[in-house]
């Protein structure tokens, strides 16, 4: 948990780690059980510390995949049911990604994809060809300012020049409101 703080009280309270051996994310799962418990979060836009890893890292063993899983069922119990509708902001691979993730009701919640890529937005649809669903599900592609909040955002951030966080900014929306990073 390098990159949050609480206090021993806090930790107790929250309760201990799970030690479930190789390939669990324990930090991970303390910290969505310190925000269960009525936890805060306070951003801090700096580096205060300086984080090593070494080769043989506990953090290592654990597969993206079950990181990726644990976050998407914490979006989905926290986030989600709160909307009754979104857009997921990128119709490439991990939005994708997330939209296949979700379960199928939470699904149904994903109005639009939306993206600033001219050959995505021309294609108009993403059709989710794996669907037991018939029709299969087809999801209207749109460019970011035809779009409609809330928003899950599936874009890495500093990777465009500044490009995505100009256009984030441009819609004049409130994180945590009408928009959140999930990338």
């Amino acid at each position: 948990m390098p990159t949050w703080f609480c206090s021993r009280a806090w930790f107790s309270h929250v309760g201990p780690f799970d030690e479930g051996g190789q390939g669990v994310p324990e930090d991970l799962l303390f910290f969505y059980n310190h925000l269960r418990k009525g936890g805060g979060v306070v951003r801090v836009d700096q580096s205060l510390l300086l984080y090593r890893y070494h080769p043989d890292a506990a953090t290592h063993s654990v597969l993206e995949t079950t990181i990726w899983t644990h976050r998407v069922r914490f979006l989905e119990e926290r986030v989600l049911p709160h909307w009754a509708a979104f857009t997921i902001w990128n119709a490439g691979r991990q939005g994708r990604r997330l939209y296949r993730s979700l379960a199928a009701g939470t699904r149904r919640k994903v109005v639009a994809f939306c993206d600033v890529d001219e050959n995505k937005i021309r294609k108009g649809f993403y059709c989710h060809e794996d669907s037991q669903e018939r029709p299969k599900p087809r999801v209207p592609i749109l460019h970011f300012r035809a779009a409609r909040p809330p928003f899950v955002i599936c874009v890495k951030l500093d990777l465009t020049g500044g490009a995505f966080e100009n256009n984030l900014r441009s819609l004049h929306l409130q994180e945590g409101r009408d928009f959140l990073h999930f990338s």
